[in-house]
């Protein structure tokens, strides 16, 4: 049993001794206590008053006094108002940290035989991952992680966007301007060769468009179109969509690639499966670089005739109507919506509609009765209307549905728009902070004497360390804004940072082994005492996190664990430099330190895992 619940069942046991109540753990609101005040745990007594018939000082007060003397583990106590702080005793937090040192699962949960899927990146086939999908997918693998680490059995999947307009574009683009180039020809990444080509098409969409825009048809559309006091320059600027769909040839070509896509026609198909293989490579390749898989691929191409069947479902049950035009609709007005389109008049499908087919086959595929959509906040409606129809269809997994909605990245420039190219590629990304790392480690100098391999394993590690640090220590629905140099700061509240207290912590305990010091006197560091001030903030920082691990997990929130990790970080970095390791006082000291510096490294070892950093030994 943990402290808190020891502390909870004692405070039941005295409301009920001292006042005759009969309270459950429910009615007992309990903190950490603040850093300014004495005490490990606040609890509050002013729910108690009507109880008691007494002030919640006083309640306080005698509360204290029951459970200094029937809880062994409660040390002392003192009363601020209505606060009773307890002091647990040095024993308890002595026998905690030798029982869990060197317990490399420490924070992990037994599996619970249930089932999460969490869907992640989920980009398009027409242009390689960017900043945006670094985000997405470093909160999905580390929620991943988290739930894992929580006992779940996870599913991690995606939905690859392979169809549509925009595959058309690149595709199209690539058709009447590479001369048969390919990525092999050109040595380029494939995924960016393809990106390249819808960049290109933005670009002569826009040449065309400027040229249409002297035009006498494009000036008569404006004069008879145009709102109050609206120059040209601000219509054409709204009107770009209306000319792709209904004036240009190039929008007109895009649309007929689609058309004979979706007729079957096979050189369309053929193009469509090579330009789609070269991308599917050049991701592959980016997941590796970042260290992330997945269990199972969605495509669109597949999915987006489904649902269609749930939809008549619907139908029959009154879930849905149908207009007049034949095209068939939800109201969803009570659920304060709004009335969303299911089936074209036509009989074709929206994308709603394949998502609602696409989550029947998932919950075909692997029954989780969780299932979690790492998509970002634009997104949030959509989701809405999503869950609100599939809770009204009956789905047996409709209660586990969550959208994990997180804040756009923003560049200090401004937003990034991929088809004018104003990205940041993934790769570029990785490839910068990796080369910041390898200049800092010249600096300092500590691995030049490594063999080539290992040094560049350990910047490799370091890099990507900066990187995921910098973006999953924010909270997820915070929007950001991305600044590519301080990213790769190595100093501060950074992965690296994390990681050296890491090696500080493996350079001691290579240090004792050096000098025949057994790491593992535990019963001469249960000798250990008085434990420092510093000594116990880093075993009860431990002590919280297998709680955070669940709390995290729960909440969909890694950057607790971020920060978490940057916090135990910093406290070692602080008893390192205050308190002698090797040089303690006593046998006793140095063999209780060990044991404490073993734990930390363990903790932060897993804590950095859960966010899909791995750790260095050396940096």
């Amino acid at each position: 049993m943990n402290i808190t619940s020891i502390i909870e069942n004692g405070v039941i046991k005295a409301v009920k001794e001292l006042y005759g109540a009969d309270i459950s753990a429910g009615d007992i609101t309990m903190n950490v206590t603040r850093k300014d005040f004495e005490g490990d745990y606040t609890v509050v007594t002013f729910p108690f008053t009507r109880i008691a018939k007494k002030k919640p000082q006083d309640i306080a007060q005698e509360l204290g006094e029951w459970l200094t003397a029937n809880l062994a583990e409660v040390d002392r106590f003192n009363v601020i108002q209505g606060f009773l702080n307890l002091s647990i005793g040095e024993a308890y937090w002595r026998n905690f940290l030798l029982d869990m040192a060197g317990d490399e699962n420490y924070g992990r949960q037994p599996r619970n035989d249930r089932k999460v899927m969490i869907e992640y990146c989920s980009p398009n086939t027409n242009k390689p991952l960017h900043l945006g999908h670094i985000r997405n997918i470093l909160l999905g693998w580390s929620c991943s992680q988290l739930y894992d680490a929580a006992g779940y059995d996870v599913v991690k999947v995606q939905i690859v966007n392979d169809r549509g307009i925009a595959i058309c574009k690149s595709m199209l683009a690539w058709q009447k301007w590479a001369k048969g180039a390919t990525p092999q020809s050109t040595g380029t990444k494939p995924d960016h060769f393809v990106g390249d080509y819808y960049v290109l098409f933005e670009k002569k969409f826009q040449e065309e468009y400027k040229a249409w825009q002297q035009t006498a048809e494009a000036s008569a559309i404006y004069e008879a179109n145009k709102k109050e006091d609206q120059n040209p320059e601000q219509f054409f600027k709204a009107y770009k969509n209306s000319y792709f769909n209904e004036y240009s040839q190039l929008g007109k070509e895009a649309r007929e690639m689609l058309q004979r896509w979706e007729a079957g026609d096979e050189e369309t198909l053929q193009l469509w499966k090579t330009m789609n293989g070269w991308v599917y490579e050049g991701f592959e390749e980016t997941y590796r670089k970042l260290g992330v898989s997945f269990d199972k691929y969605y495509y669109e191409s597949q999915t987006y005739l489904l649902g269609k069947d749930a939809v008549e479902e619907g139908l029959q049950k009154g879930i849905f109507y149908k207009k007049e035009d034949g095209s068939v609709w939800v109201d969803l007005t009570d659920a304060g919506l709004d009335h969303k389109i299911l089936l074209r008049s036509d009989g074709t499908s929206v994308y709603i509609t394949q998502d609602i087919g696409t989550a029947k086959m998932r919950y075909q595929d692997f029954a989780p009765e969780k299932m979690v959509y790492v998509v970002a906040d634009e997104q949030n409606y959509h989701f809405q209307v999503l869950f609100e129809i599939l809770k009204r269809l009956g789905e047996p997994y409709a209660d586990g549905l969550y959208h994990l909605s997180y804040g756009m990245v923003d560049l200090p420039s401004g937003k990034m728009k991929s088809r004018e190219g104003t990205v940041v590629d993934a790769d570029d990304l990785i490839a910068e902070v990796v080369e910041e790392a390898r200049t800092a480690a010249k600096e300092r100098g500590e691995i030049t004497s490594l063999p080539e391999a290992e040094q560049e394993e350990i910047i490799r590690r370091i890099a990507l360390a900066a990187l995921k640090f910098h973006i999953i220590k924010v909270f997820p629905k915070k929007r950001m804004v991305f600044d590519p140099k301080e990213s790769v700061d190595l100093q501060g509240q950074t992965g690296p940072y994390v990681q050296n207290a890491y090696v500080r912590i493996k350079s001691v305990l290579r240090k004792a082994e050096q000098e025949g010091i057994d790491l593992n006197e535990k019963d001469l560091a249960a000798h250990y005492g008085p434990i420092e001030a510093q000594e116990r903030e880093l075993i009860q920082s431990l002590y919280a996190f297998p709680d955070l691990v669940l709390e995290a997990a729960n909440q969909y929130d890694p950057s607790s664990i971020a920060n978490y990790c940057y916090d135990l970080a910093k406290g070692f970095h602080k008893f390192y430099t205050d308190h002698s390791i090797l040089r303690a006082e006593s046998p006793e000291a140095r063999a209780f330190r060990i044991q404490l510096s073993s734990a930390v490294a363990n903790t932060l070892k897993t804590g950095m895992h859960l966010l899909g950093i791995e750790m260095v030994e050396r940096m």
